[in-house]
């Protein structure tokens, strides 16, 4: 198949990719390189199945030639980059979510939007199921990507209900690896970059608040088989298995035994979800599909992967 991935130089897109890649695709990436990084797509020059477009799907997207499927993956992912790109998340949503749908509808390709466990805001509910509809500030500091995102989500229900869009829909939860921006502000790259630099590793409140961290490449593992089912409501994709950002910090700092580093307290910033666990049970049942990578096992990998990156 020709596929079309825009955000295809973010770090879950370059991931994607490869494995699309590997599978004997064709893919076309696009990216305006807002929060996206040409390194992590240098590796695919040269090769006859990847093409890319530099291009803002804000505006509408000409491609010439047959596309099959199309992965809307762009959007700035992280606090540092929604709170600092406001508008172009709000827009990458709701106008790029737009214009990529008609493109869908234009070249009679299957959509998949990656939408977020931000949709479910500070839950109420542990862990979270798809049928949970959130508890999400309209007007929050976050606000502009969890809002972006449930609007995407409904633009593309109204899509496949009224036009007969062929759509997906994923919810994706916390998600670790090589190529992630060492200055995002993720948890688990910020943890990583500041214990290879000796520098007290940022713990938020008391540290009590969970996520559930899922290795990359069970996340695209995941994407592929939602794109290829028959499934047009959200599906989440993450890894059930929760702990608190505490634990997360010891456990890095025992992978890097030659850091100096200590753990330092911060206040809360605002909205700030306390909980973060997907309920899996519907990707189970639909896609046959659960997370592979132990912690342990993926926390190496993208350590061994910043040694060297980070010097």
């Amino acid at each position: 198949m020709r596929i079309l991935i825009s955000g295809g130089a973010g770090f879950l897109s370059s991931h994607l990719t490869d494995l699309l890649l590997s599978q004997g695709h064709q893919v076309v990436g696009v990216d305006n390189f807002i929060t996206g990084k040409a390194d992590n797509i240098a590796h695919l020059k040269g090769n006859p199945n990847y093409s890319f477009i530099e291009a803002d799907v804000i505006k509408p997207l000409s491609i010439d030639g047959p596309i099959d499927r199309i992965y809307h993956m762009a959007s700035p992912a992280s606090p540092i980059g929604y709170v600092k790109h406001q508008v172009a998340t709000m827009k990458v949503n709701s106008e790029g979510t737009w214009n990529l749908l008609e493109l869908s509808l234009a070249k009679k390709a299957r959509f998949l939007i990656a939408s977020t466990s931000e949709c479910y805001g500070d839950p109420q509910v542990n862990p979270q199921p798809e049928t949970y509809w959130g508890n999400v500030n309209p007007i929050g500091l976050r606000s502009m990507y969890d809002e972006a995102k449930r609007f995407a989500e409904a633009c593309t229900m109204a899509y496949h209900r009224e036009r007969g869009a062929d759509t997906r829909i994923i919810r994706i939860f916390n998600t670790y690896g090589p190529r992630m921006d060492p200055h995002d502000g993720r948890v688990v790259i910020s943890f990583i970059r500041q214990a290879l630099h000796n520098e007290p590793l940022t713990v938020f409140g008391d540290g009590m608040q969970t996520r559930s961290l899922c290795y990359v490449s069970d996340l695209v593992d995941g994407i592929n088989r939602v794109m290829e089912s028959d499934f047009h409501e959200p599906i989440n994709l993450g890894n059930p298995n929760e702990l608190t950002i505490l634990d997360i910090a010891k456990e890095v700092l025992a992978l890097i035994p030659e850091s100096k580093s200590t753990i330092t307290h911060h206040p809360m910033p605002p909205d700030d979800p306390k909980l973060r666990r997907p309920d899996i049970s519907r990707a189970k049942q639909i896609l046959g599909w659960e997370p592979k990578v132990s912690r342990r096992e993926g926390l190496g990998k993208m350590i061994d992967f910043y040694r060297d990156k980070l010097k």
